[in-house]
């Protein structure tokens, strides 16, 4: 599939059948995570495949609360996929300490990004999620205490194959030639 075509196909799923999705078509977004570049190379990031069914529902419960309640479709996605920080190494903490930017967390979205990307050229859907119970994840899939989970994604066959429309900034909006001139 042509880039461009890639990205706009790719979209936040919230609903998706209950089709199984195939080792092989996981695997392919795992190593497409696993080619990501990191700052220094580090690679600080771990996938923890969740697709056991028992597990997959003790996770997709931590993924929202009686307040928060917005990613309770995740019960719906045949596989769920956590995303644990690793240290980074000793280069990339160098930079982050100069610097004041966490590398670890900007690498971290650019694995998953590709993981997601192969997702969508694949046939597959996918959500990235930000809120959830981290502290009752990490214990039902024994992440050390040591360990942060970055991020969630489910992943799964959509219900639906429509591309919705993107509502976007238009480029002159979002960027600048040479000196940032926003009003």
């Amino acid at each position: 599939m042509d880039f461009n075509q890639l990205i706009y196909k790719r979209q936040s799923v919230r609903q998706y059948t209950d089709k199984k999705v195939e080792r092989e078509k996981i695997d392919l977004c795992l190593e497409a995570g696993r080619m990501a570049p990191s700052a220094c190379n580090s690679q600080p990031w771990t996938f923890v495949v969740i697709d056991d069914d028992t597990i997959k529902e003790q996770v997709a419960s931590a993924t929202y609360n009686s307040v928060v309640s917005f990613n309770k479709f995740s019960h719906q996605a045949p596989v769920i996929v956590a995303v644990v920080m690793e240290s980074v190494n000793l280069t990339s903490k160098i930079g982050t300490k100069s610097t004041d930017i966490d590398y670890g967390f900007i690498d971290l979205g650019i694995a998953v990004e590709h993981f997601c990307l192969q997702a969508a050229d694949i046939g597959l859907g996918t959500c990235i999620l930000g809120w959830f119970q981290a502290e009752k994840i990490k214990k039902i899939l024994e992440i050390p205490k040591n360990r942060k989970i970055g991020l969630l994604i489910t992943l799964g066959y959509a219900k639906e194959d429509t591309i919705r429309v993107k509502n976007r900034k238009q480029i002159d909006d979002m960027s600048f030639n040479n000196k940032y001139c926003k009003k």
